[in-house]
């Protein structure tokens, strides 16, 4: 029985032969000629504009963390304030802007969009719910949305205005370098 195969052969050079010097349009320096910076580090100016320090999170972990970090603000506001409304809302506008700085900039996007979520979903712990079951906790939730939408709206600004103002920068930087 004759076997045909099934990935077309690779013409090219095989793993561990040397390979040929680049061209000097390439701009890169062969491995002999290169010299470690002094101090085994780049020197500052080659270094390029500081990144802010702090975690990078993904649109996922920045959700994530704004979902968690809502829900135990509301136990938190439920055990400190009686589960006053009004300061769930103030505690919730750091967090929508720690979430819209921590996350990367490649899903800055997510920002806006996690926080309103986040907002509900904490906003369950805080929401009276009336003692009528689950239909209960519904009534007293969207009434909590309802009378709180002015910090769900906030919150929501905040996270857009640094998500546009951290994409307005990086655009710039792209375009300088």
């Amino acid at each position: 029985m004759e076997h045909h195969r099934t990935r077309p052969r690779q013409h090219g050079q095989r793993r561990g032969a040397p390979r040929p010097p680049l061209p000097p349009q390439a701009g890169r320096r062969p491995a002999a000629e290169r010299r470690p910076a002094p101090g085994g580090s780049r020197p500052a100016a080659a270094a390029g504009p500081r990144q802010p320090s702090g975690p990078r999170l993904t649109g996922l972990g920045g959700g994530l963390f704004c979902v968690t970090a809502m829900f135990l603000l509301g136990f938190l506001d439920d055990l400190l304030f009686g589960a006053s409304l009004t300061g769930y809302g103030v505690l919730s506008l750091p967090v929508c802007a720690l979430t819209a700085l921590w996350v990367r900039g490649s899903d800055l996007l997510t920002a806006p969009v996690v926080v309103p979520i986040a907002f509900a979903a904490g906003l369950l712990t805080v929401a009276d719910d009336g003692g009528g079951g689950f239909l209960g906790g519904v009534m007293g939730l969207v009434t909590a949305l309802s009378t709180q939408a002015g910090w769900l709206y906030g919150g929501t600004l905040v996270a857009g205005l640094i998500t546009v103002v951290r994409r307005i920068r990086m655009i710039r930087r792209r375009r300088r370098g």
